[in-house]
């Protein structure tokens, strides 16, 4: 069993496990309190590596976005299960956009495990903790690119059957959004499919995301980092309003995405898909089943307001035909241009 190890003035624990593993703990800033704690499969070169590039303040999570089922998983398992079933998958290519450190392209290929996956991201960082993950785990179907910029792909990609972009448009400033989305509808292949997911309702009358505010959505601009600046604790004064919208402060709508998509001069109509598979009849039972679930884990007591909402939510669908919901999770074909909207 290897030593015990101390990092950033002993504020960061590595403790290895008899039975493999390390227990990683990580104390307050200001020293005073319990410091918090997780299990992890990772060794601790991984961890220390992931320490070096995210720092202390983001080094449980960034583990547990990947080994924590209750997360980023969750979402994963309904979002493309509710249209998909694995074996449509099976030797099919996917290309997992703004992979991060790569804890959700861990999750695809552990999903599918017969599936070619490309992850590209404009972090090199990141990217470095991605291929020392998937090194890892073992992983012969999973490679990662560095994108040359934030409004450009690598060169070389070729095309793909399955394309995911997960927590990713919101952080798409507003210009980038109109540019960088058609060049990756691009890389889709006739009859394929673009999944979107765990980004922000646009109107939600919560922020959730980045301020935590209510009512923020619906204010402009600059009214809007004013409240942020001033009211958010999550939100530092100096903070410009570039930054809070590279942070992911204006989510996404149906309608700009389908707009987007629709203006591409391509082959191929954008057709939003219904969901059809594992219980779930819309894109609220989806949020339910795996945001939601989410969610929970972080805050165990929102359960019964999880459930509240969905109720909620069906209501107003049921009586007006809107479809409400915190965040989005689309999947979107590239069909035929006179196939109809299912």
């Amino acid at each position: 069993m290897g030593q015990r190890q101390q990092h950033c003035g002993d504020r960061v624990v590595i403790e290895p496990l008899d039975g493999g593993g390390n227990l990683v703990r990580v104390g307050p800033t200001d020293g005073a309190g319990p410091a918090a704690s997780r299990r992890s499969s990772y060794p601790a070169d991984l961890i220390r590596l992931i320490l070096d590039l995210k720092g202390p303040g983001n080094l449980l999570d960034e583990i547990a976005r990947d080994e924590d089922p209750l997360y980023v998983q969750a979402c994963l398992e309904k979002d493309i299960p509710a249209y998909l079933a694995p074996e449509d998958l099976k030797g099919k290519r996917l290309l997992d956009f703004g992979c991060g450190a790569g804890a959700s392209t861990m999750i695809l290929a552990r999903m599918f495990p017969d599936t070619d996956i490309v992850g590209i991201d404009l972090s090199l960082d990141a990217l470095k903790i991605a291929r020392s993950r998937a090194e890892f785990y073992g992983l012969s179907n999973v490679r990662f690119l560095l994108s040359p910029a934030g409004d450009a792909l690598p060169e070389g990609l070729g095309t793909f059957d399955y394309i995911l972009l997960s927590a990713v448009f919101e952080h798409l400033l507003p210009n980038e959004r109109g540019v960088l989305l058609p060049k990756v509808w691009s890389l889709l292949r006739g009859g394929g499919i673009l999944f979107l997911d765990q980004t922000p309702w646009r109107y939600f009358p919560l922020e959730g995301h980045t301020t935590r505010l209510p009512f923020i959505n619906y204010l402009p601009d600059r009214v809007a980092h004013f409240y942020a600046t001033r009211f958010s604790r999550r939100v530092p004064r100096e903070q410009s309003w570039q930054s809070l919208l590279r942070r992911g402060v204006r989510g996404g709508t149906v309608g700009q995405i389908m707009k987007i998509l629709r203006a591409c001069r391509q082959p191929g109509r954008a057709v939003l898909l219904k969901p059809h598979r594992l219980g779930l009849r819309d894109r609220i039972d989806v949020w339910h089943s795996g945001y939601a679930l989410s969610i929970r884990r972080k805050y165990p007591k929102a359960g019964p307001i999880m459930d509240m909402l969905r109720y909620l939510f069906k209501a107003v669908k049921y009586t007006t035909g809107l479809t409400i919901v915190p965040s989005l999770s689309l999947a979107i074909q590239k069909a035929a241009p006179d196939q109809e909207t299912q």
